[in-house]
């Protein structure tokens, strides 16, 4: 049995905050109609775009993990992630001000902290070993 260090456990919790987040912002998206008033001026296709993106993107955070399969993609689901909260943080703090773009900005930076830490590469380990 491998040991859980402060590391992997943080990781762990950061990884299912957000996923919970994605997936409810994204089913959310893919599920209400559309409403024009409340699009911030998106397109639908583009809004329900961001949905499918998010749900897929919450999925690959937790899931490679859970069944040990293509591992390294929970970088890669976490660094998409970054990209669509830069999204987020430039549209909210257009419209909406600094202070309403701090949420996203936190949570992309949330996102990039998990790309960084699960990312093979970034600190010299294989797929196949844990995050330290």
């Amino acid at each position: 049995m491998r040991k859980v260090t402060r590391t992997s456990a943080a990781l762990w919790t950061i990884q299912a905050l957000l996923a919970a987040l994605f997936l409810f912002a994204g089913l959310m998206k893919l599920a209400m109609p559309y409403d024009p008033a409340m699009s911030m001026g998106f397109p639908e296709w583009f809004l329900r775009f961001i949905g499918a993106a998010e749900t897929l993107g919450a999925l690959g955070l937790v899931l490679p993990g859970l069944t040990r399969i293509r591992t390294e993609l929970t970088a890669l689901a976490a660094a998409g992630l970054v990209v669509i909260m830069v999204g987020a943080t430039a549209t909210t703090g257009a419209l909406g001000g600094i202070e309403a773009a701090a949420i996203p900005a936190v949570v992309g930076v949330l996102c990039a902290v998990v790309a960084y830490k699960r990312a093979p590469v970034a600190v010299g380990r294989t797929a196949l070993q844990p995050a330290s």
